[in-house]
C-alpha cells in the first residue's frame, strides 16, 4: 500500500510541475523552461521515491535521494543557463508548435503531461535502488556513485567543450565537431543516459526482484534520447538549419555512442 500511495504521489508532483512548465510556455514563449522544470521535477520525483515512506530513511535511501538531487540541479542549472541566453526559442519545440497549429495549446499540455509519466518511471528506477534490502553501504552502493558521478563529469565536459568551440568559432552555423563532439553527435545525451545505470548497480540484489525495476531508468532514457524527444527533432532541426554541412558530420559521426569518427566518403 505505502508502494502504491508514494507512486500515486509522485505522479501528481510531477504533473504539477509540467502544468508549470506548460503555463511558463504560454506566459514566456520561450519552450527552454520546459525542460528546467522537467529536469528539476524528475529530481523532487526521485528524491520522493527514494526517501518514501519517510520513517527513519536508510543511508542508501539518503545516497539515492542524493544522487537524483544533485544530477537533477546540475541539469536544470545549465539548461536555465541556456534559455536565459537564448535568442529564440527552442527548435524542437518551435518545430512541434508549427506542426500542431490552432491545437498546440492543448497538445503542448498533453506531450508535457507523458514527459511526467516518463518522470515517475525514471522515479521508480532510483526508488528500486534506494529500498535494495542490503544491511549496508557496499561495493555495490560505490560502484553505482562511480558510474553516475562519472556520467555527470562527462556531460558537463561535453557541455563545456559545445560553449568553448561556439566561443572559438566566432559563427553560430558552425558544427561542433572537436573534442566528445567529435566521436559522438550527442555525448551530453550519451551520458546522460550512462548515468542511470548507476541506480541498476545499486538495485540488482539477489532475492530482490524489484530490484531489476532500476532498469527502467536506462531503458526509458534511451527511448527518450533516441527515438522520441532527443535526437530526432534535435537533427532533424539541424539538417535544415546546416544542410550538407551536418549531413557530412552525420556520416563522420556516430549519432549516440562514442566511436572514433569514420573516413569521409569520398
Amino acid at each position: 500500500m505505502e508502494f502504491w500511495v508514494s507512486l500515486a504521489a509522485t505522479y501528481v508532483l510531477a504533473s504539477a510541475i509540467m502544468t508549470v512548465a506548460w503555463a511558463i510556455r504560454l506566459r514566456t514563449g520561450q519552450s527552454g523552461w520546459i525542460d528546467a522544470c522537467w529536469s528539476g521535477g524528475v529530481g523532487l520525483s526521485c528524491i520522493l521515491m527514494a526517501l518514501a515512506p519517510f520513517h527513519a530513511p536508510s543511508p542508501r535511501q539518503w545516497l539515492c535521494a542524493a544522487l537524483a538531487g544533485v544530477w537533477s540541479l546540475r541539469l536544470a542549472v545549465h539548461i536555465v543557463r541556456r534559455t536565459a541566453r537564448a535568442g529564440k526559442d527552442d527548435p524542437r519545440y518551435a518545430d512541434l508548435v508549427a506542426a500542431w497549429g490552432g491545437a498546440w495549446r492543448r497538445r503542448l499540455f498533453l506531450f508535457l503531461h507523458i514527459q511526467a509519466a516518463c518522470a515517475v518511471g525514471l522515479a521508480i528506477a532510483v526508488g528500486a535502488a534506494a529500498h535494495a534490502p542490503r544491511a549496508a553501504l557496499g561495493w555495490q552502493d560505490a560502484l553505482g556513485v562511480a558510474i553516475l558521478a562519472f556520467a555527470v563529469l562527462g556531460e558537463a565536459v561535453a557541455d563545456s567543450q559545445l560553449r568553448a568551440f561556439a566561443r572559438a568559432s566566432g559563427h553560430r552555423g558552425a558544427i561542433a565537431d572537436t573534442g566528445l563532439w567529435g566521436w559522438s553527435r550527442h555525448p551530453n545525451y550519451f551520458f546522460e543516459w550512462l548515468g542511470w545505470f548507476g541506480y541498476a548497480a545499486i538495485a540488482i540484489t539477489p532475492g530482490y526482484g524489484w530490484g531489476w525495476l532500476a532498469l527502467i531508468g536506462p531503458l526509458m532514457m534511451y527511448w527518450l534520447l533516441v527515438h522520441a524527444s532527443g535526437i530526432p527533432p534535435l537533427e532533424a532541426h539541424m539538417l535544415r538549419s546546416r544542410g550538407n554541412a551536418f549531413r557530412a558530420y552525420q556520416d563522420r559521426v556516430s549519432a549516440f555512442f562514442p566511436l572514433p569518427p569514420r573516413a569521409p566518403r569520398s
